[in-house]
């Protein structure tokens, strides 16, 4: 009788025990709403691995659903994920910007959030053999013919059209008369500029890099307030262009989760941000962690709509 009563007390132990093995490799997913290649792609793929590596997933899957900075690809996400704690979807100030402008049914009022997990800036580049030598020779050009410069990026009222724009009132340029070609993610932009199909391509340090350093492409600006770190690329000021914007990316969460899965998500990603595996993703592109989680980031978010928002009608832009 003594036996079977301890085995009894046992029992539950072992379950509690299994359920946080369960937990521990839970199998997540994470909707990135921009084609493969991008830095949607590249920040999504990267906060998987180091889940991975922390033990926390047992697996992830990654779907990528590009257009419309990323709103199509939210829509679906909040459609197909509600209640789903195991659900995630990259975010960012590319999103920010394409909520603002195009209005859509789904924003991120309709997800949850969970964390902010890094910041970056914005570089523009020309292919190898362009004419256009700096900055300086692109604004010039513009000024005499703003139709013959035909800037390439992501989608419109994203941080990429934001800057352009930016760069066309500083030099007293009709802003709608910027030629703007936008596409579904990083891959598209890089494949035209390498093609020769836009003047001027801009996007992420991260996904222009390895075009940059073997000479496929040469970099002629950045949007930080000053050179980044092992970045050798002039920024827009140093050269008469008083224009700086960065850009971010994090994650939110299904709709209708509980609080405590919500906290556990937050939790979890932020683990993962400590692992070797992410801080090496943040050293090769040459992103600054910039983690921020609760009410903190909700907070953030808010802040960052308006001040896109006041910025777009600024420029004219909404």
């Amino acid at each position: 009788m003594r036996r079977l009563a301890l085995k009894a007390l046992a029992l539950p132990l072992v379950l509690a025990a299994f359920s946080f093995n369960a937990q521990a490799a839970e199998n997540y997913k994470i909707m990135i709403g921009a084609n493969p290649g991008g830095g949607y792609d590249q920040a999504g793929r990267g906060i998987g691995k180091a889940m991975q590596e922390a033990g926390l997933a047992g697996s992830v899957t990654y779907e990528n659903k590009g257009g419309a900075g990323g709103t199509i690809g939210l829509a679906q996400f909040v459609n197909s994920s509600k209640g789903d704690p195991t659900a995630m979807v990259v975010v960012g100030g590319v999103m920010v910007g394409a909520i603002v402008q195009n209005k859509p049914p789904i924003n991120l009022s309709n997800a949850t959030p969970v964390a902010r997990l890094m910041a970056e800036y914005n570089v523009f580049v020309v292919p190898a053999n362009s004419p256009l030598k700096t900055m300086h020779d692109v604004v010039e050009q513009m000024k005499k013919d703003p139709a013959s410069v035909k800037w390439g990026g992501g989608s419109k009222g994203s941080i990429d059209h934001l800057s352009v724009a930016m760069i066309a009132r500083e030099a007293g340029v009709d802003v709608a008369k910027v030629n703007y070609v936008p596409f579904k993610g990083g891959g598209e932009a890089t494949a035209a500029v390498l093609g020769g199909h836009v003047t001027v391509g801009t996007s992420g340090w991260a996904e222009l890099q390895e075009f940059i350093t073997t000479g496929k492409m040469r970099a002629i600006a950045i949007t930080s307030p000053q050179r980044v770190k092992g970045v050798n690329v002039p920024t827009l000021k140093e050269q008469g262009v008083n224009v700086e914007i960065g850009n971010w990316r994090g994650l939110y969460a299904a709709p209708g989760i509980t609080p405590d899965q919500r906290k556990a998500l937050e939790a979890a990603v932020t683990k993962a941000t400590k692992t070797k595996s992410w801080t090496e993703t943040l050293e090769k592109n040459s992103w600054s962690p910039a983690l921020l989680t609760g009410p903190d980031f909700e907070k953030f978010v808010d802040e960052d709509h308006a001040r896109i928002r006041a910025l777009m009608a600024k420029l004219g832009m909404v």
